[in-house]
């Protein structure tokens, strides 16, 4: 289920909920209760890809010996 921010027309407030795929309803703000609430734009999470693309690249780097794009912190132990 996505993450979606909303902020609420009437006290400002901003939230985050949860939203499964068959609510048709806005939710409801939690620090006044008023349903007119607006859906913020938010930016998507691709941590974990990038995580992941990142750790192959480096591998695949080290075995051929190259180093030059770790940090100095992480070569310890890789020389």
């Amino acid at each position: 289920m996505p993450i979606f921010s909303y902020q609420c027309a009437l006290c400002g407030e901003t939230f985050e909920t949860l939203v499964s795929g068959g609510d048709a309803e806005a939710p409801v703000c939690p620090a006044c209760g008023a349903s007119e609430v607006e859906r913020l734009l938010s930016a998507p999470a691709i941590g974990g890809r990038v995580k992941a693309a990142t750790r192959r690249a480096r591998s695949s780097a080290a075995r051929e010996g190259h180093f030059s794009h770790y940090a100095k912190s992480e070569l310890k132990g890789k020389l």
